[in-house]
């Protein structure tokens, strides 16, 4: 089929007349898969992008009725070299957006570690301003340690005895950490 003939081309798609879509792409294909494969993309990339542009044709001619101005080699060329494009830049994005979503976590990863840390090492070097029957005291109530049980341990009257020492040894903990000055760049 000649230029002039670009409609024949695309009714043959609307067809799907078989002979007349093997000679598009026995014509076409090989200036599309020359222009992908020396822009960054393979072959598989060039096939891909072709048969989606003639379904594009395809789609859009079933819908409306439309006319190639231009030579059908040309109108099909630019459609593919457009699409190339397009998804260049989808892939550049996506590889980008990527890259930084990972150095981002990776980098909120190692900060919250670091952060954990300086608490952790706060809460310990307060700890050890207590006395040492608080430390007591609060390792075994951090560790789980019923207050039926810490009243048996520790000589308490009752568990209510036992519940308003571990509220005064919580307080002193919580007073010291506030008090630091560390305690507003770490954020408890």
């Amino acid at each position: 089929m000649s230029e002039s003939n670009s409609n024949t081309y695309i009714e043959a798609l609307c067809d799907g007349n078989e002979r007349v879509i093997l000679e598009i792409y026995k014509n076409y294909f090989s200036k599309t898969a020359s222009f992908i494969t020396k822009n960054n993309g393979t072959y598989e990339d060039a096939q891909e992008i072709f048969q989606l542009v003639l379904y594009q044709l395809t789609a859009r001619a079933k819908v409306k009725k439309f006319e190639v101005k231009s030579s059908f080699e040309a109108y099909l060329f630019t459609a593919c070299k457009n699409l190339w494009r397009r998804e260049l830049n989808k892939r550049k994005k996506q590889v980008r957006n990527d890259g930084v979503l990972e150095l981002l976590s990776e980098e909120e990863e190692n900060g919250r570690s670091i952060l954990e840390q300086e608490r952790w090492e706060l809460f310990e070097e307060k700890i050890a301003e207590l006395s040492e029957n608080c430390m007591k005291l609060l390792g075994a109530y951090f560790k789980k340690v019923s207050y039926k049980e810490i009243v048996q341990q520790f000589g308490y009257a009752s568990e209510n005895a036992a519940f308003q020492r571990v509220f005064k040894c919580k307080k002193r903990l919580t007073d010291l950490i506030k008090k630091d000055n560390r305690f507003k760049e770490l954020c408890f």
